[in-house]
């Protein structure tokens, strides 16, 4: 049966105001330095969180999760989509040809990514016609030889809607005038803008124009781009699909492509967090030093509490039950404010670039111009549960140096 009164008689320690003001102030400073801990852990971690998301759906969003190359071409490739787009955990296939060009308009030159598509195809797989910033991808339907540019490597190369580019393939081509480059003008007819690295390295044109320039058949093309349901399963699952379709093919999925990059951001998740775990452990341990001065204090107490028939582990447990009071008072304190300043963090700093008149993340410099948060409970809970082992942890040698107070010793003077 359980024993209630240790629990009382600490629980009312842990309230009950000190005749000493300085165990209440190290009493205080163990709550508010546990509550600035969690605080701040809670926060961090869910700003790692937006990161994430954010380069998750802008990156992957425009990156195939997994990609069926032929070998060069990809044989009858209508029906190996319709095998594929009815295999587990698919949701998209779309044809892709693509090619490494260098772009130029006027005096400007830059390299980037030439990719054949299926405009209706592709918005399965790809969510460049959700963040189209002028024009459409369906004009590439309706103009030939038309090209849907990044803004970003529009801006570079100084066009707009309408404008001719030039796309220059480094492949040779032998006529009897001599070797000359693969040269072809394209009309400008959409920009996209997803904010990340890709607005300056990625172009679109219609399928059957990419085969033309590759000279490929009409109905050609080289890949089937593929997306699933869920992206983490992308590495396996393009194994499965590679042995069902026949053929020598190719395969390749989004882990080796962009994999080290959300690999870092996992890393740096974990060492911050270990981090700023240690300021939640010093906080804890805070309370050691706090009991040990209760436990001098109340000497006298113990004493007579345990000449009253108080076991040596009762009197532990009631110092146990101040220190886990003290923790979790200073636990529920941060978690309070982490999650309310986890939740509203972008718009405060939103407000506060608005009264200093101060960019702190520059679109120019970053792949998005505000800070993003997403809060996991799960990060809260693990948060909240190493909080509590922390403190009891902590608890356990003052407590134990309390059950050790000799009565006759400790009244000897009284």
């Amino acid at each position: 049966m359980i024993n209630f009164l240790p629990i009382a008689i600490g629980l009312r320690y842990a309230r009950a105001k000190r005749s000493n003001h300085f165990i209440s102030f190290i009493s205080f400073s163990s709550i508010a330095g546990l509550a600035l801990g969690v605080m701040v852990l809670i926060t961090v971690l869910s700003v790692m969180n937006g990161f994430d998301r954010e380069l998750r759906q802008r990156v992957l969003g425009m990156v195939p999760h997994a990609t069926l190359w032929g070998n060069p071409e990809l044989e009858d490739w209508r029906a190996t989509a319709e095998l594929v787009s009815k295999m587990p955990d698919v949701v998209g296939v779309a044809p892709n040809i693509q090619a490494q060009v260098m772009f130029q308009s006027g005096v400007s030159v830059h390299g980037a990514i030439l990719n054949g598509i299926n405009p209706e195809m592709e918005k399965k797989v790809s969510i460049v016609d959700e963040n189209m910033a002028s024009g459409s991808l369906d004009a590439l339907n309706d103009t030939r030889f038309g090209i849907v540019l990044g803004a970003q490597l529009a801006k570079m190369l100084r066009v707009q809607i309408g404008d001719k580019v030039t796309a220059i393939l480094p492949k040779a081509n032998v006529s009897i005038v001599g070797v000359a480059p693969v040269l072809k003008r394209f009309t400008l007819v959409g920009t996209f803008e997803v904010g990340a690295e890709l607005d300056s390295s990625l172009a679109y044109i219609n399928i059957q124009d990419a085969a033309k320039l590759k000279r490929y058949d009409e109905d050609s093309v080289e890949a089937l781009r593929i997306s699933f349901d869920d992206l983490f399963v992308a590495s396996s699952r393009i194994w499965d699909i590679a042995r069902e379709v026949p053929g020598q093919n190719r395969v390749s999925d989004w882990t080796r492509t962009h994999g080290n990059l959300f690999q870092a951001i996992q890393m740096e998740k974990t060492m911050i967090g270990l981090l700023l775990l240690l300021i939640v452990a010093v906080a804890a341990f805070n309370i050691v030093s706090t009991l040990v001065m209760v436990v001098t204090d109340k000497r006298n107490d113990i004493a007579i509490l345990r000449t009253m028939g108080l076991t040596s582990s009762q009197v532990m447990m009631i110092f146990i039950v101040q220190g886990i009071f003290i923790g979790m008072l200073g636990t529920l304190i941060g978690v309070i404010l982490g999650v309310t300043l986890a939740l509203n963090v972008s718009e405060m700093i939103a407000g506060l670039q608005t009264l200093l008149g101060v960019q702190f993340l520059s679109s120019d410099v970053y792949f998005i111009n505000y800070l993003p948060s997403q809060l996991k409970w799960s990060d809260v809970e693990l948060i909240v549960t190493s909080a509590f082992i922390m403190t009891v942890a902590a608890t356990i040698y003052p407590a134990w140096r309390a059950s050790k107070v000799e009565p006759a010793e400790a009244l000897r003077y009284e």
